[in-house]
């Protein structure tokens, strides 16, 4: 399937609900207060009547109802504060799966030291961002690409969820168009469109609108286009080098609620933050109200007129309370003006304290984690299972995305290793590895030696069973290796007596 052939709506309709709720999840993410206030309409300050909105019908009563679609009044400055749990969430989901990297093999050796080259040249701080993205956005793509004037070796990027156009057969990645703005200029916008099919990336890049793709333009049009035009063949594609498959993944973060009924949107990701956006506002909304506690019920003398030393014509008067030295008040001795007046309100701390850590802890639970994930509970060392114990509901979360991740990065890696060997060859043989995600809880050493100990002693488990409890992560021959140092040092590494020669 080609191209668009352009003068067509873009980004096309049926993405509005999905790109609407993913501009919305990015907003939260970021973290940045401005962008809230402008994505709910509550920086719209100096209205004659900033309630009136949040009566009214349809999405700009619904987003003036939150806390941050109240507009800050007229003559105040803005003191609301933001407690950036999203990209805690978000990040703490990326941790968990990748706090480890992940182990590939294959089972040719030629091909297993390349692919050791290219998983140590970046992988893992690539799979984390991508892991955080997609658990921001709901989902995220992962390709290979290389530049052999940049380096002597493929690697992996991330496409973003919010500027792809997928196509899926049966629930799979099929065909995806990727796109980008290059070039914004009188009203006019020039996108650079990526569709990859099986083999082959088609390019173009079209000269439209804000809401239109307009025209296709030579690639040579823009600089950021313009190498392309030296690659691309008649049809304007390029091969990848990897003929076997679809160049690209997509990794849904989880399965979609919203749109599990649209034709075209039900194999979209879920973002983490899907549901939970009233108890991030409401979480705003009571640290605010902490702090405006505070504000107000910090100290403050009421000193009479009298105290007030002048500071000039047309510049008001003051007072220092540090001032040791006052000189003497003309004044009556009985006069009660001369009073000061000390003003200490009541600061709320375990009231907000409590709704505070409630709507964490909903916020947390809502999105599938333990609050101890996220150190809530204190830092007491424990051991690996209580910790497994504690932090079960995130660790069924992490195994629900391992799910979606293993078979996803398998895929990848075949593909990372055929346009490796098709852009630079050395031999290799692109075949699809085998991945282990590691455990992201490591057992205490000494828990471990003394359960080896208890079995040895018990004669319940042989040293190759000991060995490998220890060392979960060894293989075969690192296991048989290790055992036959330990017969050799315990003096137990003697023949078989029955096979000590030919017999007659």
């Amino acid at each position: 399937m080609p191209l668009p052939t352009g003068d067509t709506a873009w980004p096309p309709p049926h993405l509005s609900p999905a790109l609407t709720a993913m501009h919305t999840w990015d907003t939260w993410w970021s973290g940045d207060p401005d962008r809230l206030e402008q994505l709910y309409g509550g920086s719209t300050g100096g209205a004659p009547d900033p309630k009136r909105a949040q009566y009214a019908g349809g999405a700009l009563g619904r987003f003036a109802r939150w806390w941050w679609g109240s507009p800050t009044a007229p003559g105040e400055r803005r003191t609301k504060l933001h407690v950036p749990v999203a990209g805690d969430l978000c990040g703490g989901s990326a941790d968990l799966l990748f706090s480890e990297p992940p182990r590939f093999t294959v089972a040719d050796p030629t091909t297993q030291a390349r692919l050791d080259t290219l998983a140590d040249d970046g992988l893992l701080a690539t799979l984390q961002t991508a892991a955080e993205i997609g658990a921001a956005l709901g989902g995220i793509y992962l390709r290979p690409v290389y530049d052999k004037d940049i380096a002597d070796r493929a690697w992996v990027t991330a496409e973003h969820a919010d500027r792809a156009l997928p196509e899926f057969t049966w629930g799979r990645l099929s065909a995806v168009t990727f796109w980008r703005i290059v070039r914004e200029e009188d009203g006019q916008v020039w996108r650079h469109l990526q569709r990859h099919e099986r083999g082959r990336i088609l390019h173009g890049l079209y000269q439209g609108t804000k809401d239109n793709l307009g025209r296709p333009v030579p690639l040579e049009d823009s600089e950021a286009t313009a190498g392309h035009a030296k690659t691309v063949d008649d049809e304007g594609a390029v091969a990848t080098g990897y003929d076997t498959g679809l160049d690209v993944v997509y990794i849904p973060n989880q399965t979609s609620r919203r749109w599990r009924c649209h034709p075209k949107l039900k194999d979209w990701g879920r973002s983490d933050l899907d549901g939970v956006e009233p108890l991030m506002d409401a979480l705003d909304e009571t640290y605010s109200s902490w702090m405006r506690d505070i504000r107000l019920g910090k100290g403050r003398i009421v000193v009479p007129e009298t105290y007030l030393q002048s500071n000039g014509p047309g510049r008001g008067a003051s007072w220092n309370p540090d001032q040791e030295a006052f000189a003497g008040v003309s004044v009556l001795r009985n006069n009660d003006g001369l009073a000061l007046t000390v003003a200490q309100f009541a600061i709320r701390v375990q009231e907000h304290k409590d709704t505070a850590e409630d709507l964490v802890n909903q916020i947390l639970r809502s999105a599938g984690y333990s609050g101890q994930t996220f150190g809530i509970g204190g830092d007491v060392a424990v051991t690996a299972t209580e910790v497994t114990a504690r932090e079960r509901r995130s660790m069924t979360t992490r195994g629900r995305k391992v799910l979606r991740w293993r078979p996803a990065l398998a895929h990848l890696v075949e593909a990372l290793l055929a346009v490796d060997a098709y852009a630079f060859g050395g031999g290799t043989v692109p075949q699809r590895p085998t991945v282990e995600f590691e455990d992201s809880v490591q057992e205490d050493p000494l828990a471990l030696a003394n359960t080896a100990d208890v079995l040895r002693r018990a004669e319940a488990a042989s040293t190759d069973t000991l060995v490998r409890m220890v060392h979960p992560e060894w293989d075969d021959d690192q296991v048989a290796a290790e055992v036959q140092r330990i017969q050799v040092e315990a003096g137990t590494a003697v023949p078989d007596p029955m096979q000590t020669g030919d017999l007659p």
